[in-house]
């Protein structure tokens, strides 16, 4: 649902094959109920699983969801309330401990109202809002539409990912 055109030299996203051909905004409304109705069937002490040693347990990528939401929705709002704005990077191997005694009901609460609230941005923004470009240090030049596609994608990953963990 792109009503502007994509800038061939910007970053690809790095979620885009787990995206496909969705509807961003189909799949960032979506996936959060899909993933809560995942955790919500499995018993609790699957949360502490790993696909392997060193990767992160399913309650670790709960409190990634929230994170990423928290601080790509502010990306957003950034990128869309002053001009020339300059991201940071989102160091998400840093971040974890910061949140590592988050209980898992908590970081599913925070990432889906936090949702529910980017969902709301996302659906009243203009083309022009959508197409509003910023710098990313690693990516270079990308539009505030790039991060819903972005987190959109990100999740559908993260859903498989704790499908896989759980055991459905």
């Amino acid at each position: 649902m792109r009503d502007f055109p994509l800038d061939s030299h910007m970053h690809p996203n790095p979620y885009a094959a787990a995206l496909g051909e969705r509807d961003p905004l189909d799949a960032l409304a979506d996936t959060p109920a899909r993933i809560r109705d995942l955790v919500a069937c499995s018993p609790a002490d699957r949360l502490q699983r790993r696909l392997a040693p060193g990767k992160w347990s399913a309650r670790q990528i709960l409190i990634h969801l929230a994170q990423t939401e928290m601080a790509l929705g502010a990306r957003a709002r950034f990128a869309l309330g002053q001009a020339g704005y300059r991201a940071q990077a989102f160091e998400q191997d840093a971040w974890m401990p910061l949140d590592a005694n988050t209980p898992a009901a908590v970081a599913l609460d925070v990432y889906t109202s936090l949702r529910e609230m980017n969902v709301a941005m996302w659906t009243a923004l203009t083309a022009e809002q959508r197409a509003r470009s910023f710098a990313h240090p690693e990516y270079g030049t990308l539009t505030v539409w790039w991060i819903a596609e972005q987190m959109a994608g990100h999740d559908i990953h993260h859903f498989m990912q704790l499908g896989a963990l759980l055991g459905t």
